[in-house]
């Protein structure tokens, strides 16, 4: 005969706490990267459809601390970042994705950005003379094709990436590494740092990525990365 039971086991169990799972050095690790977080500076993808291409990007703003990605749907090909070249690193990001770039622009300038698009034409400012002290997004197009014409018609403005050599064209994730390395410098040199998240999003940011920094989060909080 058995004993026990739900009718004689009631008791509740102490929620879990993701910091009791991590070591210190970690959690110091984690409160550095989202205190270098920013989300007035960040990229938008206009229609991509080369994987390596968005994964790189995708690691390229995870490293320099730019948290949100903006993704204007290619509808030939889908946005699936080669796993191989972002490893991992998506899950620290926010990748908002949208069917046009009209909504894209609308949701950017709803909450104050600029928006720049890098293409060489005629009155393009050189990515040098672009100031990085407001909220700014810089477009980047399509790997043959580059941005679209609505992109063209309904930015505040189009940058070019000044070059010295035989080579006049960069690979699309060549072309923004340069661009966020430089937005990132300009801010620190010019801003004393980079992060600008809020109290509020820091904490909020901060306990994200304690639960996603645990392996077996999964079956620890039964939370999806």
């Amino acid at each position: 005969m058995s004993g026990g039971g739900a009718r004689y086991e009631r008791f509740e169990k102490e929620p879990l706490e993701p910091e009791q799972f991590l070591l210190d050095v970690r959690k110091e690790k984690i409160d550095r990267v989202v205190s270098q977080r920013t989300r007035n500076f960040t990229v938008v993808l206009d229609r991509l459809e080369d994987s390596f291409n968005m994964a790189a990007v995708l690691r390229t703003c995870e490293s320099f601390g730019v948290q949100e990605v903006h993704v204007v749907i290619n509808p030939e090909a889908p946005f699936l970042p080669n796993s191989r070249v972002a490893q991992g690193c998506d899950k620290w990001l926010d990748v908002k994705q949208y069917k046009s770039f009209a909504d894209c622009r609308e949701h950017l300038k709803s909450r104050g950005f600029s928006l720049y698009a890098s293409a060489i034409r005629e009155g393009a400012t050189s990515l040098y003379s672009l100031r990085f002290d407001t909220k700014m997004a810089l477009v980047f197009g399509n790997e043959r094709y580059g941005v679209s014409e609505e992109v063209l018609a309904n930015v505040d403005g189009t940058f070019w990436v000044p070059m010295r050599g035989f080579s006049q064209s960069l690979n699309i994730s060549a072309a923004a590494s340069a661009c966020i390395s430089r937005a990132i410098a300009w801010r620190d040199e010019h801003l004393g740092g980079s992060g600008d998240l809020s109290a509020e999003e820091a904490q909020a940011l901060r306990e994200r990525f304690y639960v996603l920094a645990i392996k077996q989060r999964k079956r620890l909080f039964k939370q999806r990365p």
